[in-house]
């Protein structure tokens, strides 16, 4: 089954499910890959994070039954997941813009989400730089923070992590027990040996890990390293484009390693970074 074929089945368990629990793990394993991965990228493919796109649907069926038939508002709670009717009061508001009790007036105005579908488009508006490299284990030393199932929590988590490492001398430390390669400082996020998600910053270094730092090893793997330059949001756009452009049409699946950002230089106006994702071929899995 190819890559896109996956997602696409991947989004058909979430339409059976709208009315059950959704697992998230569940839904990485149809994709072939790590739940943090299958987040990120459904977010990058879809343009909305996998927990919205789940309330949309949700939301989108519930205005439906709410103005089709007499059943219960709290009723429809319940079945789309919501013991609390607040809960439910303030998702169902947030998405139409009313009250579910108001959404039985005739003539009322209510948004509608249709399931989405994946399709490769080939774009191909700029160039990409990439190289293929093999890398035995390595290990990095640095700090980290848990990463959530909701990846939009991320979102606000690992800014605060780079602020913090800047003003309270983290990184400048990192940068004095980086004695391999990736010459760089890295953010990696990474499963670690209890299945939990963190994300690092962190120096690749054969050194011992100083008191308040720790230590990760970083396995085998193949990775597909890109570079750019430029400000922050440059990155995320490169990390869209790798998921949304690169992989689908490059013959490489992604593998099980965290993905690694390497900023090599320090200038927050004009970084130098690459992105190493780890990949493996199709013909492979």
């Amino acid at each position: 089954m190819e890559w896109i074929e996956r997602f696409n089945s991947a989004i058909n368990y979430v339409e059976e499910h709208l009315k059950k629990d959704i697992d998230y793990d569940k839904l990485a394993r149809i994709a072939c890959c790590s739940t943090y991965h299958f987040q990120r990228m459904f977010s990058y493919m879809a343009g909305v994070p996998l927990s919205e796109y789940i309330r949309r649907r949700r939301m989108s069926l519930a205005a439906a039954d709410i103005q089709g038939g007499n059943e219960k508002i709290i009723d429809i709670a319940l079945k789309y997941g919501y013991d609390s009717p607040t809960a439910f009061n303030r998702a169902f508001q947030n998405i139409h813009g009313i009250a579910p009790s108001q959404a039985r007036t005739e003539g009322i105005s209510l948004k509608a989400y249709p399931p989405i579908s994946f399709k490769i488009t080939i774009k191909g508006e700029a160039e990409m730089n990439y190289r293929i490299e093999k890398k035995d284990a390595f290990k990095i030393i640095g700090v980290s923070k848990p990463l959530h199932q909701d990846i939009e929590e991320n979102f606000e988590i690992v800014p605060q992590m780079w602020q913090e490492a800047a003003v309270n001398g983290t990184i400048p430390m990192l940068a004095s027990f980086m004695n391999i390669q990736p010459m760089g400082i890295l953010g990696v996020s990474a499963c670690n040996e209890l299945k939990q998600w963190k994300y690092y910053i962190a120096a690749a270094s054969t050194l011992p890990a100083p008191e308040d730092f720790e230590e990760y090893t970083v396995p085998a793997a193949t990775w597909a390293i890109f570079s750019g330059e430029g400000q922050f949001l440059s990155i995320q756009e490169l990390e869209k484009r790798i998921v949304t452009e690169w992989l689908p049409s490059s013959g490489y699946e992604y593998g099980n390693a965290p993905d690694i950002e390497v900023y090599l230089s320090p200038d927050p106006e004009n970084a130098k970074y690459e992105i190493w994702i780890p990949v493996i071929r199709k013909e492979n899995l």
